[in-house]
């Protein structure tokens, strides 16, 4: 039997770091575990914080043995690990806010609980948001049940960034926003094959917004507004990333970064009850 995992407190993990990984989670205890030993194992980016904030239904997904086991490899390579508890659950977007706040370092990775990231992704993550200075990075997820539907319709949405990433504005029906198009299934896996990048080199395109590992410069993002907005939204909304990543990207710009090391694990969603999509409160001119 396990001994009792230590959940941390929030004043000995909130330090000035480079990094912290945000990763909410409910009900996923095998999920949470495969995106944590992806963590693990990454190299490259030394002393990065890792917060865990559960809202599962029972027993919390941490301290099933998988995912406490990961927690404690974690702590075991110098990582710094917080889990906790945040109920009652007050919607997608006040749950990232409560996050956010749990962390002081300079970037944040909001990485969600069915993501397995192979090793280097961050350490690219880090490295491309450093080289382009915007205001958030990230890594699309591949969905490899998806690997032999190849939908090159989809590739023209592919657009590099040929200098740093500048300031947009992106809004539903127009043509910027279908770039989340290449994004679905497994394309930007087939984008990437026929790229044929260089070993130990990454690319950066335009994206409208990405799901699932997105690498936040936090004082950005704070500037932004942060997931604040969850306040003005009903507690059943959707779409809290898309909100704050479009907010970002008006502001500070944004890149997705090829190649991508991100793959979903495909599991039932837990979010079953949806309701308005947030950017639909939190930009003006669509409200």
């Amino acid at each position: 039997m396990n001994r009792p995992l230590d959940p941390g407190t929030p004043e000995g993990f909130r330090r000035e770091r480079r990094l912290d990984v945000l990763v909410p989670t409910r009900n996923r205890p095998a999920e949470l575990a495969v995106t944590l030993a992806g963590l693990a194992a990454q190299e490259g980016v030394p002393g990065f914080g890792v917060v865990v904030s559960d809202q599962s239904d029972d027993e919390p997904t941490f301290a099933h043995p998988a995912a406490a086991t990961m927690v404690r490899a974690l702590r075991h390579r110098g990582h710094p690990v917080l889990l906790t508890r945040r109920l009652p659950r007050r919607g997608l977007a006040e749950h990232r806010a409560y996050l956010l706040a749990a962390s002081a370092a300079r970037y944040v990775l909001c990485l969600d609980d069915d993501v397995w990231l192979e090793p280097g992704s961050v350490r690219r993550l880090v490295t491309a948001l450093d080289e382009l200075g915007c205001g958030f990075v990230g890594n699309a997820v591949h969905g490899l049940s998806y690997l032999d539907d190849v939908r090159p319709d989809t590739h023209r949405h592919y657009e590099q960034w040929t200098g740093p990433p500048v300031p947009e504005r992106v809004r539903p029906d127009t043509p910027e926003w279908d770039r989340a198009q290449i994004h679905s299934a497994a394309n930007l896996l087939h984008v990437t094959a026929e790229l044929d990048i260089p070993p130990d080199t990454w690319r950066a395109y335009k994206v409208s917004w990405i799901g699932g590992c997105v690498l936040f410069d936090r004082a950005k993002l704070v500037d932004a507004g942060g997931f604040e907005f969850w306040r003005r939204v009903p507690a059943d909304h959707q779409g809290e990333d898309v909100a704050a990543q479009l907010a970002v990207l008006a502001r500070d710009g944004g890149a997705g970064v090829l190649p991508s090391g991100a793959y979903h694990l495909e599991s039932p969603t837990t979010v079953t009850d949806r309701g308005p999509e947030a950017w639909h409160t939190t930009l003006p001119d669509l409200s």
